[in-house]
C-alpha cells in the first residue's frame, strides 16, 4: 500500500466525522429555530454522543435522516428530548453536600424571615425532595418558596408526582443518614402506585417550572441556587452563562452549589463568588468587588 493511500484512509474517519458535526450543527439549530429548545452551547463531543444514540433508536441512517423525520414528525420530539437531556439523580446524592448545606450554610439562611431556593436543573425531583426535606428537618420549610427547573417537561412531570421505584429507596436512605439525618426518610413516603410516593406536603411551597439556562432570565432575590451536575455539559461560555445568571438571581451573600466535578475556578464571573466550603463546591456570592474565589 503506498503512502497516498495510506493517507486517504486515515483521512476517511476524520471527514465523516466532520460531516457528522456538520449534520449535528444542522439538527441543532434547527430544533433551536422550529421548537425554541438551544442546545448548541451543550458540550459538541457528548451532544454528538447522545444524538447518535437517537439516530439509532430512531433507525436513521444519518443524522440529516433524524432531522427529516424530527421536521416532518412533530410526534417524535418528546422522545427524542430524551436523549438530549441526562436525568440521572438520586436523593441526598453526594451526602457531605447535604450536611455541609445542613451544618454550615442553613444557620446562615435562618437568619432571613423568608428564603427562596432555586433548583436548576431539578431533572426528575430526587434534589427538590432531598432539601425539602432538609430544610424541614431544620424547621425552615414553612417560610421557604422553592424554585424547580428544567428544560423537559417530561422531567418536570415526574418532579410533581414524587413517585420512585422502591428499589431506589435502600440507597435514597443511606444518603439521607450520610447527611446527618435528623429523621427517618420513610416518615416522608407511602407506598404507592407501584413505588414510594413522596408526602405531597414536601411540594407544597414549589413552583415547578420550564427553565433554560441557555436562553431563559433569572429569578430574582434567592438565597440558596442547587445547580448540580448541569454545567459539565456545557461548553465554556453558555457555562459563563449560566453562572452569570446565579450570579444575578442570588441576594447579596447568598449561596450556590454545584456537582462534585463542577468549578467557578475557570468562570468569567469568579470574582463575583468566595469560596465557602471549597471541599463541597459551595460558594458565597461577595458582598464586594473585593472578594474574589481563592482557588
Amino acid at each position: 500500500m503506498d503512502a497516498a493511500m495510506m493517507a486517504d484512509l486515515a483521512a476517511a474517519p476524520e471527514a465523516e466525522e466532520q460531516l457528522q458535526l456538520l449534520e449535528l450543527d444542522s439538527l441543532l439549530d434547527l430544533l433551536w429555530r422550529r421548537h425554541q429548545f438551544d442546545f448548541r452551547g451543550y458540550s459538541r463531543g457528548s451532544i454528538l454522543r447522545r444524538m447518535v444514540r437517537a439516530q439509532q433508536y430512531f433507525g436513521c441512517e444519518s443524522l440529516s435522516m433524524l432531522q427529516h423525520r424530527m421536521l416532518h414528525e412533530p410526534a417524535i420530539l418528546p422522545d427524542l428530548l430524551s436523549f438530549l437531556t441526562i436525568h440521572v439523580s438520586e436523593m441526598f446524592r453526594d451526602p457531605a453536600y447535604f450536611r455541609a448545606l445542613r451544618e454550615q450554610v442553613l444557620p446562615h439562611l435562618a437568619t432571613f424571615p423568608s428564603l427562596k431556593v432555586w433548583i436548576a436543573g431539578c431533572s426528575t425531583g430526587e434534589e427538590l425532595y432531598s432539601l425539602a426535606i432538609l430544610f424541614r428537618e431544620e424547621g425552615l420549610d414553612s417560610r421557604t418558596l422553592f424554585y424547580a427547573t428544567d428544560i423537559s417537561p417530561a422531567a418536570l412531570r415526574k418532579a410533581e408526582l414524587g413517585i420512585y421505584d422502591m428499589d431506589r429507596l435502600a440507597g435514597f436512605t443511606a444518603n439521607h443518614q450520610a447527611s446527618g439525618a435528623r429523621t427517618s426518610l420513610s416518615d416522608y413516603y407511602t407506598a404507592a402506585y407501584g413505588g414510594a410516593r413522596f408526602d405531597p406536603s414536601l411540594r407544597e411551597r414549589t413552583l415547578f417550572a420550564e427553565h433554560s439556562l441557555v436562553s431563559d432570565q433569572v429569578f430574582g432575590e434567592v438565597h440558596l441556587i442547587s445547580c448540580r451536575n448541569v454545567l459539565i455539559y456545557f461548553d465554556r461560555p453558555l457555562q459563563d452563562r449560566a453562572v452569570g445568571l446565579f450570579r444575578e438571581s442570588l441576594v447579596r451573600g447568598g449561596f450556590l452549589g454545584l456537582g462534585a466535578k463542577e468549578t467557578l475556578r475557570f468562570s468569567t464571573h469568579a470574582n463575583g463568588f468566595t469560596e465557602f466550603a471549597a471541599q463541597e463546591r459551595i460558594y458565597r456570592k461577595a458582598n464586594s468587588a473585593g472578594n474574589v474565589v481563592h482557588v
